[in-house]
């Protein structure tokens, strides 16, 4: 089922395009990766997204209806990168006035903020007011007031910002949690390998055009180049073959790249018949990040590992 329909989606900024034509969908319950550098065109699509810009051009669909931005900002929990809290207010106070915005009573808005302060040991920031909280703290906050009200859709830009790898787990975790309840996650950062990690489906964007879309593991294969590690008991002098070319030396073994015309154990019996023993053998895929350089500068994966050994 499609939470969120992006159609052709537009927004120029005087000669500059900042979104050109994006077309996407996230399914519910789906933790959705957008990805690209900084100034790509990330932010101005989330804003589209959650009502605060208006596109040029193109439709929003949320839940298969056209996107409202008053009647539905109740459905959509957002955490813009920059911070949007009032420094001089108390937390507890500022976290049940932000729930009592997207529709909580009071009564709820109290309870399930207190329910997600435990949760997250905050417990003991409850009269703190924002601008004596560290970056880190801060993030925490902010993520609590973006998802209490249980959004539909919950969009984070860099959600991990600031964040030391415990608290950084910690929200990982909550992230898991709420796609299993069925909510849909939109997780945009330029940080690629987190979104590898826990992404299912992914787009990147570059100078404010979609340049790849797909499922993580998808893509992943789609770009492999026939890279694979070979842990050997030990280095021939002589090991060029028809089968495949080396690009490096690595752990103990080589990194090759298998010609197309052969397969996985054309490679393994030209080492057997040398008698030398094969320790390991794994394939290669590129990561996301390989794959947008790729993609965006001309850059293979196979020469990546070449000028590492250079």
């Amino acid at each position: 089922m499609k939470i969120l329909e992006v159609r052709n989606l537009k927004k120029y900024y005087a000669t500059q395009k900042a979104v050109d034509d994006i077309s996407f969908t996230v399914e519910q319950g789906s933790i959705f990766g957008l990805l690209g550098p900084n100034g790509a065109g990330k932010t101005t699509l989330l804003r589209m997204i959650t009502g605060i810009f208006f596109q040029d051009e193109g439709e929003i669909l949320l839940d298969g209806r056209k996107f409202d931005p008053i009647n539905d900002v109740t459905r959509i929990g957002y955490m813009p990168e920059e911070r949007g809290l009032y420094k001089k207010m108390k937390i507890g106070e500022q976290a049940i006035y932000l729930a009592r915005l997207k529709g909580l009573t009071k009564t709820d808005a109290t309870r399930k903020v207190k329910e997600w302060f435990i949760k997250f040991g905050m417990e003991s920031w409850w009269n703190k007011k924002v601008e004596d909280l560290s970056k880190g703290m801060s993030q925490k906050l902010q993520f609590v007031t973006t998802v209490l009200h249980e959004p539909k859709l919950i969009i984070l830009d860099e959600p991990f910002s600031g964040l030391d790898p415990v608290n950084a787990n910690l929200i990982k975790d909550e992230i898991y949690q709420l796609a299993k309840r069925g909510c849909s996650i939109i997780f945009s950062t330029h940080r690629m390998e987190q979104v590898e990690e826990i992404c299912d489906h992914i787009i990147l964007v570059n100078k404010g055009q979609k340049i790849l879309d797909g499922g993580v593991a998808e893509v992943k294969q789609q770009f492999k180049e026939n890279l694979f590690h070979l842990g050997l008991e030990e280095i021939p002098h002589h090991n060029s073959s028809a089968f495949f070319e080396v690009i490096g030396h690595s752990n103990g073994g080589l990194i090759v790249k298998i010609n197309e015309e052969f397969r996985s154990n054309d490679v393994l019996r030209f080492f057997i018949d040398q008698n030398i023993n094969v320790t390991a053998f794994n394939e290669i895929l590129p990561s996301l990040n390989d794959i947008f350089i790729r993609l965006v500068e001309g850059t293979s994966v196979s020469r990546k590992f070449q000028t590492l050994n250079s």
